[in-house]
Order: C-alpha cells, then sequence, then structure tokens
C-alpha cells in the first residue's frame, strides 16, 4: 500500500506514524501461521490479541458464519429473538463454571465490563439495597476502555488523556512483587495476604455496606502477564461473601483454556458471581462478548419488575448478533471437539520449562508463566521505558515470529492448537531477539 493509502485509518493502540513509515501488513491466515504482504509466514505467539485460541481459519467456524449470513444476516435484539442466540446462550452455560447459568451477550470485552458493573449496582438496588453504589478495582488491572472500565481499570496511561471517571471507585494493590516472587513457575508463592487490603482498608474507609462489586482479572494480562499468589483469589471470595459484596471475574483473557482450564475460576477453584468473557468466545472471528450470571442475580431482577416491564434496561444494536452467535456455537464445539483446553493443560510443562530457559539472558529480570502464557519482563532503559520492549517486538517480527509487548514486558499467548516444535521456535527467536536488542 502506499503512504497515501494508509491515511485515512487512525490506528487503535498504534504508534500511528512509526507503522506508516515501516508498516506491518497481514494478508492470510491459517493455524499457527499469519502470512504477511511480502508473502512471509509469521508464527502467531499471541493467537492474534489473546483472542485466536483455536487457531485461524478453522472451517467448521468458517462454514458456520457463512451459513448464517446467507440466512438470517441481522436480528434486532430488543423485544424479539432469533433461535441462534438462545442456542448459543444455552451451549455456552452449558460450559460455563457450575453455578453461573444466565448468559447476557455483549460486543466486546470493555462492553461486558461496563455491563457487569452497571448490572451489579442495579443488582442491589432492585433488592432495596440502594446505598451500595461504590466499585472496587485493582491496580494494573485493565478492563477494557469505556469509561466504567478505565474507572476500576489500574492502568495510568488509559487514563491520561481522560481525566474523567466514575466518583465512586477505589483500587486495591496489584499481586506484583517482583522482589518476592521473580521467575516463579506458575502460582507464586507470595502475596495471598495482599487479598486483606480489601477489608483492612477499603472496607474501613467506604464502609462496605455502600460497596457494590469487586472486578478484577484472575490472571492480569494486558499489564504485562501477572500471576495470582496461592490463595489470593479465595481470599478475595471469602471477603466479598463476608460483607455482601459482588465478586466479578473478568475472564477476557483467562477464558477458554488459555490457563490449562477451561476457566480461571475452576482453575483456581474460585466462583465468582459473574464472569466476563470475550475474545475466544468466537474465536476472535467475528465481534462478542458475554456475561454469566449467577441465577440468583437474574432472579431478582426477575421479581422486582412490574408485569411487561423491561427488568435490565441494558444492552446493544448488535447483541447476541446472528453471526456472533453462530461463530460461537462453532468455535465452542471446536474446543470440546479438539479437546484443546485438556491439549493446552499437557502442553503447558513444555512451555514454562522453554520461556523459563531464557533466565539468564541480558536485559531480563523476571519471566512469569500459567498455562499457554507467559511474561518475560525486560530492563528498562534509562529515560526509555517500553524502548527495549518495542525493539524485541520489532525483531521478532523481522524473524518471523509475532508477540506481543506492554512496555517493556514481552507477552506469549499462542493458539491452544500449537506443536512443541513451534513452542521451541516461540521461545528460541524470542531469546535471539532479545540478545540483539542493546
Amino acid at each position: 500500500m502506499t503512504q497515501d493509502q494508509m491515511q485515512a485509518y487512525w490506528m487503535p493502540f498504534t504508534s500511528n506514524r512509526h507503522f506508516k513509515s515501516a508498516p506491518r501488513m497481514l494478508v492470510s491466515a491459517d493455524g499457527m501461521y499469519y502470512r504477511d504482504d511480502l508473502d512471509r509466514q509469521i508464527l502467531d505467539g499471541c493467537a492474534g490479541l489473546w483472542c485466536v485460541n483455536a487457531g485461524h481459519n478453522r472451517q467448521p467456524i468458517v462454514e458456520a458464519i457463512q451459513k448464517q449470513a446467507a440466512t438470517l444476516d441481522y436480528a434486532p435484539p430488543f423485544q424479539i429473538g432469533h433461535p441462534k442466540a438462545f442456542e448459543a446462550a444455552e451451549q455456552l452455560a452449558a460450559m460455563a463454571p457450575a453455578g453461573l447459568s444466565k448468559v447476557f451477550f455483549v460486543n466486546s470485552g470493555s462492553e461486558a465490563a461496563d455491563t457487569a458493573l452497571k448490572m451489579a449496582i442495579a443488582y442491589h438496588r432492585v433488592r432495596g439495597d440502594a446505598a451500595r453504589v461504590k466499585l472496587v478495582g485493582r491496580e494494573r488491572g485493565y478492563h477494557g476502555v469505556n469509561f466504567g472500565g478505565i474507572s476500576v481499570g489500574g492502568i495510568a496511561g488509559n487514563r491520561k488523556l481522560f481525566p474523567v471517571s466514575l466518583p465512586t471507585v477505589d483500587h486495591i494493590k496489584s499481586t506484583h512483587d517482583l522482589a518476592r516472587n521473580a521467575f516463579s513457575r506458575g502460582e507464586p508463592e507470595f502475596g495471598a495476604e495482599l487479598a486483606d487490603e480489601l477489608e483492612a482498608r477499603i472496607t474501613t474507609l467506604h464502609d462496605p455496606s455502600t460497596i457494590a462489586a469487586v472486578i478484577v482479572e484472575p490472571m492480569a494480562g494486558s499489564t504485562g502477564v501477572l500471576i495470582p499468589p496461592k490463595g489470593y483469589l479465595k481470599r478475595l471470595r471469602e471477603i466479598c461473601d463476608k460483607y455482601g459484596i459482588l465478586l466479578i471475574f473478568d475472564e477476557v483473557i483467562t477464558g477458554f483454556g488459555r490457563l490449562g482450564a477451561d476457566w480461571a475460576a475452576n482453575r483456581f477453584d474460585v466462583l465468582p458471581d459473574i464472569i466476563t468473557c470475550a475474545k475466544g468466545l468466537t474465536n476472535g472471528v467475528v465481534p462478542m462478548g458475554a456475561l454469566l450470571i449467577k441465577p440468583e442475580i437474574h432472579d431478582a431482577f426477575m421479581a422486582a419488575a412490574a408485569d411487561r416491564a423491561i427488568e435490565f434496561p441494558h444492552g446493544y444494536t448488535y447483541s447476541a448478533h446472528p453471526l456472533a452467535c453462530a461463530a460461537a456455537i462453532a468455535t465452542l464445539d471446536v474446543y470440546r471437539q479438539d479437546g484443546l483446553f485438556e491439549r493446552a493443560a499437557t502442553l503447558a510443562p513444555r512451555f514454562e520449562d522453554k520461556v523459563h530457559a531464557l533466565r539468564g539472558e541480558r536485559h531480563i529480570k523476571d519471566i512469569r508463566n500459567l498455562g499457554l502464557v507467559a511474561g518475560i519482563e525486560l530492563e528498562s532503559r534509562p529515560g526509555a521505558p517500553g524502548a527495549r520492549g518495542m525493539d524485541v517486538f520489532l525483531k521478532c517480527w523481522e524473524k518471523g515470529v509475532l508477540v506481543r509487548f506492554t512496555g517493556d514486558i514481552i507477552a506469549c499467548s499462542p493458539p491452544l492448537i500449537i506443536s512443541e516444535q513451534e513452542i521451541d521456535t516461540l521461545f528460541s527467536v524470542i531469546g535471539e531477539a532479545i540478545h540483539e536488542t542493546e
């Protein structure tokens, strides 16, 4: 493409001027690989954007979308239904952690987070507990880019240009403890007590009877693969139960096999009141998100509303879009039929060994992993945070491997179909790129 042809598109979360001076263009994808506009094969080391869990160009998903587009391209979701919406909800509920049997569809992880926050506040209100309006997030948490998500999220950079947030929000500390947990394999040993801040400071400061919900990622992905310490999530659950606070798990990244289990909730044996999901729900093929909800939350809305009244006045034009529903149904079938969650668990030990084999390479100050996700944290250059991470990302691209970088942290989260040889290639290339980067 020419420079002129690229000017109209304002790219998201991208250094537009830098990109357009040396574009990196993907033109096709199949299995574990992209192909770029120079006809190079690019190993997908991050499942697109944490979302292509079943690999690219899966024919059952492609065919389901094609068939649906030719049958019912769109149906209004307000006061009208279509069969695929109910089928997709039934299939997703069947895969959800036991105890989360209600499904509310949205179009992205950002929308799922904002919907969950609204639902939590409204739930307390319909039960006559209208004082519960405060929300608690976590430092270094990411819950999308809408105003609710950036309010409970804990990434300062996401708020820099948008210094307006919800007024009734506070945050607990991040679980990241490099001094005690550097180079942990799997769940870190230290840090469960960090959850106690919710009781010791937050409930003391705010009065627990005014707190509606706590929202956390079981594993914080977008801020550099921050693994929860052993027992941390269970402690959060106990505190929320003690004070009647809803617990929301943002599983947009951790859902659908990423941690070597279907859900982080099952991986850590902690049942939240609401799970938000997206990304892997449709294998990234059609935008879609969803909330998995305890039935008692749903039932409270049903009981409080008058006959023919709208129980929860919230939704989107494209909620339960027919093409997205078809993609979700086909994707969930692929996960089950191919045993991809079990495959991720089987591959996890090799994945762990290969990423930790990079320990000792220059610039690396931490490596952390769980399931088929890993974070490699690099020393920052003085006065130039993030520069080394971007340089490693660019060198990996030159060598035919796509990875993610967040500041000076390289994140790897490949499709669950990755082979042992491809795991070896992924970390070999990353190691070379780090070694060659000043």
